[in-house]
């Protein structure tokens, strides 16, 4: 039982000593009592009430987080802090202390900055409109706070930029050079003289020969409207030497149309001799896509017996996303870079883009042509795509100093002396790190690009569009009202 009595005194001791030391060190929580430093280093700081002649209090602030403003006392919302009454006509304090004569005693910095001075001038920021109040678009932070938080500003300036696209392509044929071949009569295929896919083929190389009873019959009317043409021609009526050259003319078209070359037609001329089969010659040059020739093989007109591609040249389709297709045009350059050559960029150019957008990527087809003279770029192959896009100068702010607050892009804009200024702005294209300026900037102004610490402030951001909002209203009931004046 003892052992129990003094445990139980001796817990009691102990909390009622934390108490003791948690008033004694954060007995500022507590509105009215003073600040008392844990570690004294011989003279003490005051946390006061900025008192006013008229005493009427304006709002409750936090020492620690100036753009706390509350109607009623209480707690911070940040740091627990007790909140401070602010005096409409304030006062700064009367420095009392043991240290030295240029310190200021804490919070004083803080509190002159949530209400409108900076550190060691006390007079307000002029309004535009000479009111010598401060807009509710504009704040001040003490060049000090400054310095301590780590506030950097970049100028708003004109810069060249380019803009870098990457996207992934496919290395596809190009259509315009495939050719099909098919005869333009029936008959049967005697040999074959390319005979694998695959193989490549020079223009006017044979493929094959093929045996046709039109084509036969049509050569036996050649050879007839040539011997009548002899006979004919020194026949004294001009009507009958016309029409056996017409004659001749209109056979010799008839072989052209079937494909029959202008060599092939003078051999039968000249020999007198109708040829069984006919050799059929490769159109272009390129490689043998499909084959469906063999011997014995009957043929229509709408055989196909070749498929011959030509990759000399190739095409390869990007997708480029909908927000990016106005900076893309026929006739631009790109590169390209492919696993196969790694380090190697091969130059191509935008020949054709799709006017229709696909609904599910929200992206846009746009062809590119790359040359391929000793054809290592193989349809299917995947290359990854570069556009270097020139904007041209323009005025431009870094991405690091817009803040996007959903409903509308903003800056802090530094004016000087501590001044700082909440500003809409409206951006345009993005590219190394900046984004282009529409409106809202000068060339010249200073914007912060390290703002986190005013991320903590959303109630002076809000203010700020609050008094935009209000603003534009005013505007437009100023404008029904000056509509409605009777005449």
């Amino acid at each position: 039982m003892k052992n129990h009595t003094a445990i139980r005194t001796t817990f009691i001791l102990i909390v009622v000593v934390l108490i003791a030391l948690g008033v004694y060190r954060f007995g500022y929580l507590i509105p009215g009592l003073k600040q008392i430093p844990f570690f004294s280093s011989g003279h003490q700081h005051e946390l006061r009430p900025v008192l006013g002649e008229d005493g009427e209090i304006e709002y409750w602030t936090c020492a620690m987080h100036p753009s706390v403003k509350m109607k009623e006392p209480g707690n911070c919302p940040i740091c627990g802090m007790g909140l401070t009454p602010v005096k409409k006509q304030t006062a700064m304090s009367d420095g009392q202390g043991d240290g030295p004569p240029d310190e200021d005693p804490p919070g004083n910095e803080d509190m002159a900055e949530m209400q409108g001075h900076d550190h060691g001038a006390h007079a307000p920021t002029p309004r535009r409109d000479g009111t010598g109040t401060q807009p509710k678009s504009e704040f001040t932070v003490s060049p000090q706070r400054q310095q301590m938080i780590g506030v950097k500003t970049e100028p708003v300036a004109m810069r060249n930029m380019d803009k870098t696209l990457r996207t992934v392509g496919m290395v596809k044929l190009d259509e315009t050079r495939i050719e099909h071949v098919h005869t333009k009569f029936s008959g049967w295929i005697d040999e074959v003289y390319v005979d694998y896919t695959g193989e490549h083929v020079s223009k006017g190389q044979p493929l094959f020969s093929i045996y046709s009873p039109e084509l036969v019959s049509t050569q036996e009317e050649y050879l007839l409207a040539l011997r009548s043409k002899d006979i004919l021609s020194d026949s004294g009526y001009p009507d009958i030497s016309r029409g056996a050259n017409s004659l001749l003319e209109a056979t010799k078209r008839r072989l052209r149309l079937w494909d029959v070359s202008d060599a092939q037609i003078s051999e039968i001329a000249e020999t007198g001799k109708v040829k069984d089969s006919v050799v059929i010659y490769s159109p272009v040059s390129g490689h043998v896509m499909e084959k469906n020739a063999f011997e014995n093989k009957y043929v229509e007109p709408g055989t196909e017996i070749y498929m011959i591609a030509d990759h000399s040249r190739v095409w390869v389709d990007v997708d480029i996303y909908e927000n990016e297709i106005p900076l893309i045009k026929k006739g631009d350059k790109a590169v390209m870079t492919l696993e196969s050559y790694p380090g190697e960029e091969i130059p191509g150019e935008v020949t054709f883009i799709m006017p229709h957008m696909n609904s599910k990527t929200r992206t846009v087809k746009v062809r590119l042509e790359f040359p391929n003279p000793e054809l290592r770029l193989l349809p299917e192959m995947y290359g990854d795509v570069k556009f270097d896009i020139p904007l041209g100068k323009k005025l431009s702010v870094p991405e690091s100093a817009v803040l996007r607050t959903g409903k509308q892009d903003v800056v802090f804009v530094d004016k000087g002396g501590g001044v700082m200024q909440i500003r809409k702005v409206e951006l345009g294209a993005k590219a190394d790190g900046y984004y282009e300026v529409l409106g809202g900037l000068k060339d010249g102004e200073k914007v912060v690009t390290r703002a986190n610490f005013l991320i903590d402030s959303e109630s002076k951001i809000q203010a700020a569009v609050a008094a935009w909002e209000e603003d534009s209203e005013t505007g437009a009931a100023e404008q029904d009202t000056d509509t409605e004046q009777p005449e």
